[in-house]
């Protein structure tokens, strides 16, 4: 499919009273397909609306070019239409009237009977039937964004342009309005692009979701494709397997995105002291059992014994917030899966790479598989037993969850299945699912199993939702976990400063590892700064 709309390398810089300039966009890179529908999200400032407002021709780019069918857009047409946040309905007409002056202008060949029943269709269709003679001032702030909706989708046009359009709406109207929307853009192969605050909403109705970074210079943090086919209904996009990744991908850009923000006004300086070069250190970690050495550390002040008195533990939901905050400079070090360092060097993260180096291993085994316990209800106990299954169901998808490609319960998994003769890039569907979420998951019946560190294989056998089935220790006895990683760079520029946390968290994991300190342990990562979740489902033993 051709190009409908393309954004060529936009960059949109304001003048301002004092003789300086912002950088609102910078780099700006877009092809948009006809018949897509396209959400943008980010941060309030980051340029959502300049970027719509210049593909609407209401503004115009400072660098760069935005075409439609091939055309460059220099000025606004009845071909794009935009429905703003601030209504834009002219006062002194009343709702007919306003959705009427849009339709006789653009469909003026029409004839004014057919005209008449567009304008009444659309009346009904956002439910303002009895107030289809009030001025806007009688009406509500809904119904105003109602008349505004209607009049934009009357006129049918090639592009519509939406400005959080459905945000000042009751959530019953906001449903079936996004819902019409939807079965009219699909009818008659209207493009659209839509600025969005909400999630889900961008969940439903794109096809690709657009996330922009902070500004100043704000530019296209990633695209996500929304896999779910069309036609839609609200609770069977719920139900998608790919639903909750979705959403989760863009809750953990606009969190990371804010993170970000408060990290460049904070501007900490480093700190030098006890002949260390760095003192005030970021360390990251995952909420997972495998964390005892570092909240050991920090907890039992074996930190600051060895000269590193400011660390500050920074619990991450997810592998890729690790990834990001070394790649970022926001972390000094974190706990990392045994093979992301090597992927990192060898630029697994977006083919950049990042030397890291690893001066601890920090745990060994303490994963395992569990499959949901639908699987042992019926009777399957053992990898043979799973691999008839499989054979007998080619006609349905199976997902397997791991936490990261680099992460050592992808290669475990892999080999398990393999050695039982079980593809895992064919017979099942491997998905990147962050540890926490791995139970809700399985429990939702997106996915039928998973690799795991603990408390999270534990926790699904004690509270039902799942079964062990087998244990890394079945699969690879000793086997590198947890490894502690620093960028390159950093290593060589803070030397003193590594050699002190290599040694704080030596004897915290020696700590971990006297069963005499187990059950102190265990209730150190149970609360609420480390694993968060009942002592119960703790093992460390």
């Amino acid at each position: 499919m051709s190009v409908f709309v393309a954004v060529d390398q936009i960059d949109k810089v304001f003048e301002l009273s004092n003789g300086g300039q912002y950088i609102a966009l910078k780099g700006i890179d877009l092809q948009i397909k006809k018949g897509e529908f396209i959400s943008l999200i980010g941060h309030s400032g980051c340029g959502k609306s300049t970027l719509l407002n210049m593909i609407a021709g209401l503004d115009l780019p400072t660098e760069g070019l935005v075409t439609l069918e091939g055309q460059r857009i220099k000025k606004p047409g009845p071909d794009r239409m935009v429905v703003f946040q601030n209504y834009s309905l002219l006062p002194w007409r009343t709702v007919r009237e306003n959705i009427a002056l849009a339709v006789d202008s653009v469909l003026s060949g029409m004839p004014a009977g057919e005209r008449k029943s567009v304008v009444e269709r659309h009346i009904d269709m956002v439910g303002l039937r009895p107030h289809a003679d009030k001025q806007p001032s009688m009406l509500s702030g809904g119904q105003k964004q109602r008349v505004a909706i209607a009049r934009a989708l009357a006129i049918r046009p090639k592009l519509l342009l939406l400005d959080e359009p459905f945000g000042a709406l009751d959530a019953l109207t906001r449903g079936n309005l996004q819902e019409q929307l939807m079965q009219i853009c699909e009818e008659n192969q209207v493009t659209a692009v839509m600025v969005t605050h909400d999630v889900d909403e961008a969940v439903l109705l794109s096809d690709r979701i657009v996330m922009l970074t902070n500004g100043p210079e704000s530019k296209i943090g990633d695209i996500l494709e929304v896999d779910i086919p069309r036609p839609r209904k609200r609770m069977e996009v719920v139900e998608h397997p790919s639903y909750y990744t979705l959403r989760s991908e863009m809750i953990y850009f606009l969190n990371q995105q804010k993170r970000i923000k408060k990290l460049r006004a904070r501007k900490t300086p480093n700190i030098a002291r006890h002949g260390l070069e760095k003192v005030n250190l970021e360390v990251g970690f995952l909420p997972i059992t495998a964390c005892a050495p570092l909240a050991i550390a920090q907890e039992k002040g074996l930190f600051a014994k060895h000269g590193l008195d400011e660390v500050h533990l920074v619990r991450e939901s997810n592998w890729r917030g690790i990834v990001d905050g070394i790649n970022g400079g926001y972390l000094d070090a974190a706990q990392m899966p045994s093979g992301m360092p090597m992927w990192l060097s060898l630029g697994g993260n977006k083919s950049q790479p990042l030397p890291i180096v690893t001066s601890l291993t920090m745990t060994r085994n303490g994963n395992a598989i569990t499959l949901a316990k639908r699987f042992y209800e019926q009777g399957i106990y053992t990898l043979s037993d799973f691999k008839s299954y499989l054979l007998q169901t080619r006609d349905q998808m199976h997902r397997m969850g791991v936490v990261h490609p680099a992460s050592m319960h992808n290669l475990l998994l892999r080999y398990w299945l393999a050695a039982g003769g079980i593809d895992p890039d064919v017979d099942v569907e491997m998905k990147n699912i962050p540890p926490a979420q791995m139970v809700v998951d399985l429990k939702a019946k997106t996915i039928d199993g998973y690799c795991v560190g603990e408390p999270w294989n534990y926790r699904a056998a004690v509270e039902g939702s799942g079964f062990t089935i087998a244990t890394d220790l079945e699969v690879w006895l000793g086997h590198p976990g947890k490894v502690l990683g620093v960028r390159e760079d950093w290593a060589n520029a803070y030397p003193n400063s590594h050699i002190a946390l290599t040694k704080a968290l030596l004897e915290g994991c020696k700590y971990c590892a006297d069963p005499n300190n187990a059950q102190e342990v265990r209730a150190i990562l149970a609360s609420r700064e480390y694993v968060n979740t009942d002592m119960d489902f703790i093992q460390v033993e």
